[in-house]
């Protein structure tokens, strides 16, 4: 038997039909799903130091399981010394297995390490079904070793869902287990 993750599990077996009882979906199709997460992390002061690019890359493979890349800048900026095509951040896109895996290792074991938690914003969605979470530190997740990082940092965690609604994204979040703070 394959091995198949817990939350992609229970998306099957118990947010599909909550979400269809709760905004009357006719299809199993129109159900809205996650299609994937992306993991970013600027990096404004490699333009002076290159190999900070390096730390931010490794750290993100670490964290999500996946081979993380440079990002490039698009365009010069002559007031913060960059050029075209120079490395100025980090990215990971986790799509399938390995997206529920980090879900699940990001809402069991990294989200309650925050301190002082108490939820997460809800505000942090687009209008098209997107939302955007901001970590400010890396050390929350258990796969970073605090004693071998140079600099704490923050990231960006995108959540890509096929909602057309932000109401109806924010349903299959919470019904995956993201802590949203109560109003």
């Amino acid at each position: 038997m394959a091995y198949v993750a817990r939350l992609k599990q229970e998306y099957k077996e118990k947010v599909i039909p909550t979400l269809t009882e709760e905004f009357g979906y006719k299809n199993v199709m129109q159900v809205p799903k996650l299609t994937k997460i992306v993991i970013s992390k600027g990096v404004g002061a490699a333009v002076a130091d290159k190999k900070l690019i390096d730390h931010a890359v490794d750290e993100l493979t670490k964290i999500s399981g996946q081979k993380a890349v440079a990002t490039l800048s698009k365009k010069d900026v002559a007031s913060f010394k960059l050029r075209k095509g120079m490395p100025i951040g980090a990215r990971v896109t986790l799509r399938g297995e390995q997206m529920f895996e980090f879900l699940d290792r990001l809402i069991t074991s990294a989200l309650p390490r925050v301190r002082d938690f108490n939820g997460i914003k809800a505000t942090g969605f687009d209008g098209r079904g997107n939302y955007n979470l901001g970590v400010t530190e890396q050390i929350i997740f258990p796969e970073i070793d605090i004693d071998k990082i140079n600099k704490i940092s923050g990231m960006d965690i995108t959540f890509v869902t096929s909602a057309d609604t932000d109401k109806e994204a924010k349903s299959l979040l919470t019904e995956l287990g993201l802590p949203f703070k109560k109003n």
